[in-house]
């Protein structure tokens, strides 16, 4: 490699700007460490957009607990995701969460203390029990025997979400508006976690009810396999990372993929696997637009989504004028 190749994008400083659009852009110039790879998710996010491109959207539970929950929300809403994989805590926090409030705490606060006042803290998030546990349990049970009476025995967690998607009736919810959107949410965990309790619970008087996990298998299966193109929104590790890319597997990997984690890479973990490694199994293609952004996701979320949203606005405002434009010579 020649040296006039390497030294052709010199580094620009960033300025102050009211659009959050503009400041990713300047981030995306000032090759600054973390800031140029925040600008290239935008990017490849954008592309997943102007393309014919089935998007994933992979994410752990716990954002669900945080106002995170409304940039979540927004994707399946604006129709920004085809497909949703994550974990039971999912469905718990979102659910909770429209039926009870969650409050603010921090990360210094006495656990036993909390504990004896039956109050949980997920990070710097307050959950007391009245909030979780037992109102998943006085809501959850009245649905699932409204379901079995219906004479529905047998549902995949695609099917049941979206019957509780339905029920939810609040467009605060996640789940609302996959069932709206018709936006498949899948959860290979599902019994892990406390909606997954009630599913046993639930079963222990009704022997016949069986969550068909086989039959989301079959679903992603066909999806994976039809799509032309696929891209991904991956938050975190887990069941919820893996299922991604091990289904995308099968067509040879990922088109597209934006990854953003707070795991180092020396821990071996798949939470700390950069999506590079992907290559190396067949998960990610070879010639994949692909970045991994080391940070918080309750930061960066709300940072890239609300800058995708004003250029794919901007452009689609620019293209509607040209059109005008073109009917009036």
């Amino acid at each position: 490699m020649r040296k006039g190749e390497l030294l052709r994008k010199p580094v620009r400083d960033i300025e102050p700007t009211d659009s959050v659009e503009d400041l990713v852009s300047a981030m995306g110039k000032a090759g600054g460490f973390t800031a140029k790879k925040v600008a290239e998710g935008v990017d490849i996010l954008e592309r997943m957009e102007r393309t014919e491109c089935t998007k994933f959207l992979s994410f752990p539970a716990a954002l669900m607990a945080t106002g995170t929950r409304g940039i979540l929300r927004t994707m399946v809403e604006k129709r920004l995701v085809d497909v949703v994989i994550t974990t039971c805590g999912t469905v718990d926090h979102d659910l909770a969460r429209t039926w009870r409030d969650y409050y603010h705490g921090s990360f210094e606060m006495d656990d036993a203390a909390l504990h004896r006042l039956g109050v949980n803290r997920l990070g710097n998030v307050l959950v007391p029990n009245e909030s979780y546990g037992i109102v998943l349990e006085k809501k959850v049970q009245p649905i699932l025997e409204e379901l079995w009476d219906s004479g529905k025995r047998s549902l995949s967690t695609r099917e049941l979400l979206w019957e509780f998607g339905e029920r939810a009736d609040s467009r605060k919810s996640f789940l609302w508006w996959c069932w709206k959107n018709k936006i498949p949410v899948f959860i290979p965990a599902i019994l892990d976690g406390s909606f997954g309790y009630q599913l046993w619970s639930f079963w222990q008087d009704h022997k016949e009810f069986r969550i068909d996990e086989f039959r989301d298998e079959s679903d992603l299966s066909d999806i994976v396999y039809t799509a032309k193109k696929t891209g991904a929104l991956i938050v975190g590790g887990g069941v919820s990372k893996h299922h991604t890319i091990w289904w995308n597997q099968f067509r040879e990997g990922l088109d597209y993929a934006v990854y953003i984690t707070t795991a180092p890479e020396w821990d071996g973990s798949l939470s700390g696997a950069r999506m590079r490694e992907g290559i190396s199994w067949g998960k990610v293609k070879e010639q994949a637009a692909q970045v991994t952004i080391e940070g918080d996701a309750s930061v960066l979320l709300p940072l890239m989504l609300s800058a995708l949203q004003q250029r794919l606005s901007r452009k689609e405002k620019k293209a509607r004028a040209k059109a005008r434009s073109s009917r009036h010579r």
